[in-house]
Parts: C-alpha cells; structure tokens; sequence
C-alpha cells in the first residue's frame, strides 16, 4: 500500500469544492436557502481525527517499542486503510466547505454569520483531520531498513527502498 500522495488530496479538495460552489449555486438557482452544515459536524470531525490519532499512535508503539506486544498486522493494516480513508473524506469535506464558501462571499447579499461560521469551522476541522490522517498512516509505515539485514527492524524479504505499511506482507 503506498502512501497517500498529496497530488490525491488536492484532486479530491477540488471535486468537493466544486460540489460544494455548485450546490449553493443549485439552491440558490431554486429558490432555496444555500446550504449550512450543522454545527456538530466540526466537532465530529475533530473526534475523528481524535480517535485516527489515537490508534495510529498505537501502531506506532507496537512498532517502535520493545516493551510493548507486537499488534496484529491485519489490524495494523486496518487502521493504515482508516487513516487513508480519513485523509480523503477530510480533504473532500475541507474542499466542499471552500467552495460553498466562496460561493457565499460571492453573492450580492451579505451571507448570514451562522452559515460562514459554520463553514469555516467545517473547513478548519476537516483541515485538522487531514492532517491527523496523514500523521497516523505516517505513524502505520515500518521503519526503513538502514542498519541491515539483522537489525531488529529487519523484515526476512524487504528488498523496498520505501517504508511499507505495518501489516502490509512482503512480496
């Protein structure tokens, strides 16, 4: 599993922005109120980065240290999968709240401070659980191979030249 590449990111950013400008724009068009998140959802959006942290954190450990277990590597490469997971819905959901945004502060008609509230704080949370993300799948890589084959590191057939997901096997 490769690591998630920024390239991605900034492609689903856009997609979600547009959605986002272009949905304001088809409400608007209909005669409808633009649309405005809930408040809850930056809070569960920082929850999730949170929890992405957390376990990420626990990969890291089992990795790392000695003194603790080593963690099964279908469960490591699970919370590798959550991690890439999150960085794409934060980014989509970072990219709708831009673009809804802008579309807002383009309008003739001042836009409500609830609904710019709300989207910043969409856009700040999600941002947050981008970066989260990536800290975690970040934390989910082995270390590379730099003191040889019988270091402790070491993995029997690990010829990559690019850290690899923890539970990820070899080829």
């Amino acid at each position: 599993m490769k690591r998630t590449s920024i390239t991605v990111l900034l492609l689903v950013a856009l997609a979600g922005g547009a959605g986002g400008f272009l949905l304001d724009h088809a409400l608007t068009v209909s005669g409808r109120a633009t649309f405005t998140p809930a408040l809850g959802l930056p809070l569960l959006l920082a929850l999730l980065a949170v929890a992405v942290l957390a376990l990420g954190w626990t990969v890291r450990r089992s990795i790392r240290s000695p003194e603790h277990p080593r963690m099964n590597p279908f469960r490591a490469l699970r919370i590798a999968v959550l991690a890439r997971a999150s960085s794409l819905v934060g980014a989509l959901l970072l990219g709708f709240a831009a673009g809804a945004l802008a579309y807002i502060s383009t309008r003739p008609v001042g836009p409500p401070i609830g609904s710019v509230l709300a989207l910043t704080a969409t856009l700040g949370a999600a941002l947050v659980l981008v970066i989260a993300a990536l800290v975690a799948e970040h934390f989910c890589t082995l270390p590379t191979d730099s003191d040889g084959p019988d270091s402790p590191g070491a993995l029997k057939g690990d010829d990559d030249e690019h850290p690899r997901p923890a539970g990820h096997p070899a080829h």
